[in-house]
């Protein structure tokens, strides 16, 4: 068992500094540190980072002139093929003049470290804004749309020496697209996956002279990857890049703000046509992530002919948004700074066998292929890449708790436990439980998925030099617990590792006897939390979240977590383990549904209000 095949327990794109072991995360924060000493040498101050990535860092900071600028560092672990990347992405952003896209400033490589220094865009990333407001009001979507379709028009019209030199953005996203809601105005960031087109949107070769048509450059791609869970299926496959790719960002970026999710996977469960959308807009975004060719085009060609009329649309002020969450979900009345980490199990059932071969995926060699699609959704279907998304925005809110949902012949049943840690959030952490509620009740299949949701900074960590040696914890390490508001007696109990369902591949640690023990006579006291415990060759981590639901039996409960920390240097072998504890007070039950029905924004929305009003 290796470290690298541990690492598809984690749905987040990065590990989080509190689950690195102390080395490497010292090693992380002196390298931070190193950076913002030399970004303060020349002068900038309120230095932060703002962004990591696959293939490196974000660094923000004001000008001695208050100008504010973004640097990003390339990781100079990477090959340097790799490394070239960021002056490839400087070349092409120095391309670009467009007032929606913040502009160049330098390129430059000191030693081995490359620098790409560019103004920073005013306001808030469309994927945190999402997060943070659920689905977005319709006014504000057709704001986005209007500013997308004009720069991805001027991308299309670039010219070089005379001659059409189409650009292709190539991972066109929320968290790509910065908004300034108070102005209304959006940016186009981070070009790293930028080319110039090899195709026009008419598939038309683009090509200066008859040598050009003729060299090999035409007959393999020079796209980059973008992001797997918003780029469109051409992009992926490898077609020769075009200006149709930045289309399917475009229509899966309105589609995931629209729907408050993160990803296009859901189209066929929560259609464009069911999110209360303009029917004209709706029926375009529909036809631009249809499984046919022609219609994608045809969409994307009705689009971008007509979008500017869209500034003219009529709307009414936003309603408030007052529906009732589908699954219970308990609010923390303080705000809490916590890092989710969320731990899933039985991913392997949510897999399909007639999943997309990776042997003509060979042509990647990306490190966003590696991160997200080759070792994580590749074999899933469409639904299932929805639902495992879907788990994986919840792990971007402040929450702990845990899900075990299962899907039997007359419906599926969820047994939930969620604590949301900011009460400002509710409303968007209530669409996103929805949304994975949805795409559940579409997936038609038997069988169980169980996660839970923990604070990364109350995971114990344990250091051993040798394999052969015992982990041995420090004297004063305790496992934390909380205790509920009010004390809650329960007999009925149920206690279970993720697989009560037999054994699992996935689960591949075997813990002592004598440990066991201890987790089974803590299940015996009222509580609901989880436990898990991960075994590297020098490293073990134990995740953990509890809160004590019978007071009355605190000492017991302490007791048995200190024995726990006490049988640490009994674990062998290597690999995951983990147990899960819900109150199964209130499990809900739901029936399958495959797609949601078509609801669009009203034609005349003032007419609809005075008619509810009078109605009251």
């Amino acid at each position: 068992m290796t470290e690298l095949a541990l690492k598809h327990f984690y749905i987040p794109d990065d590990q989080s500094l509190y689950l690195l072991s102390h080395k490497d995360a010292k090693k992380l924060k002196n390298w931070f540190k190193l950076c913002e000493s030399q970004l303060e040498k020349l002068g900038y101050t309120d230095i932060e980072l703002i962004g990591k990535g696959a293939f490196g860092f974000a660094f923000s900071g004001i000008s001695p002139f208050g100008q504010a600028h973004v640097f990003k560092f390339s990781k100079i672990t990477l090959p340097q093929h790799i490394q070239d990347r960021l002056e490839e992405e400087a070349y092409m952003l120095s391309l670009v003049q467009h007032p929606l896209v913040p502009q160049l400033i330098e390129f430059q490589k000191i030693k081995r470290q490359s620098i790409l220094v560019m103004q920073r865009a005013p306001g808030v990333d469309l994927e945190q804004y999402s997060l943070e407001k659920g689905p977005l009001p319709i006014p504000e979507l057709i704001d986005i749309l209007i500013q997308i379709c004009d720069i991805l028009m001027a991308l299309r019209q670039n010219t070089e020496n005379g001659s059409a030199k189409p650009i292709v953005h190539g991972d066109v996203k929320p968290s790509n697209l910065v908004w300034e809601p108070h102005r209304k105005i959006l940016s186009l960031i981070d070009w790293g996956s930028c080319v110039f087109a090899q195709v026009d949107e008419n598939q038309q070769y683009v090509a200066d002279n008859v040598m050009d048509l003729m060299s090999g450059d035409l007959q393999q791609t020079n796209a980059r990857l973008g992001d797997v869970y918003f780029i469109g299926d051409d992009q992926l496959n490898g077609e020769l890049s075009s200006p149709r790719f930045d289309e399917q960002g475009l229509a899966s970026t309105i589609y995931a703000l629209a729907s408050g999710a993160s990803s296009r996977f859901g189209r066929k469960v929560i259609t464009p046509l069911t999110l209360g959308l303009p029917k004209a807009l709706a029926q375009c975004l529909n036809a631009m992530m249809s499984d046919d060719a022609q219609q994608r085009i045809q969409g994307g060609d009705w689009l971008l002919k007509n979008y500017k009329y869209f500034k003219h649309m009529v709307f009414a002020p936003p309603k408030p948004d007052t529906k009732i969450c589908m699954l219970p979900t308990w609010i923390s009345g303080t705000k809490k700074d916590i890092e989710t980490v969320v731990y899933s199990s039985r991913k392997s059932f949510l897999r399909q066998q007639s999943g997309v071969d990776s042997a003509h995926l060979n042509y990647l060699n990306d490190a966003q292929f590696e991160r997200y699609y080759k070792n994580y959704l590749q074999g899933m279907g469409e639904t299932e890449k929805a639902f495992i998304s879907a788990v994986s925005r919840l792990g971007k809110y402040p929450v702990v708790g845990g899900l075990a949902i299962r899907w039997e012949k007359d419906g599926i049943y969820v047994d939930s436990s969620l604590k949301l840690y900011d009460p400002a959030l509710q409303n968007a952490f209530d669409r996103a439980v929805d949304n994975l509620v949805i795409f559940a009740r579409a997936i038609n299949r038997s069988g169980i998925f169980k996660s839970c949701m923990f604070d990364a900074k109350n995971t114990l960590h344990f250091y051993r030099k040798r394999e052969e040696d015992a982990f041995i914890p420090d004297k004063h390490v305790k496992i934390p617990y909380e205790l509920s508001k009010v004390s809650i007696e329960e007999d009925e109990t149920r206690m279970h590792s993720y697989f009560e369902d037999g054994d699992d591949p996935d689960e591949l640690l075997k813990l002592p006897e004598s440990l066991l023990s201890c987790i089974k006579s803590l299940n015996n006291i009222h509580h609901t939390g989880c436990i898990i415990f991960e075994a590297l060759p020098k490293h073990l981590k134990i995740h953990n979240y509890y809160t004590l639901l019978d007071h009355k039996q605190e000492a017991q409960f302490a007791s048995l977590l200190d024995q726990i920390i006490s049988q640490v240097p009994k674990i062998v072998g290597l690999g995951i383990s983990g147990f899960m504890k819900l109150p199964y007070k209130d499990t809900r039950t739901f029936s399958y549904q495959q797609s949601l029905p078509e609801n669009y924004y009203p034609r005349n929305p003032h007419a609809q209000a005075r008619e509810v009003n009078t109605a009251d």
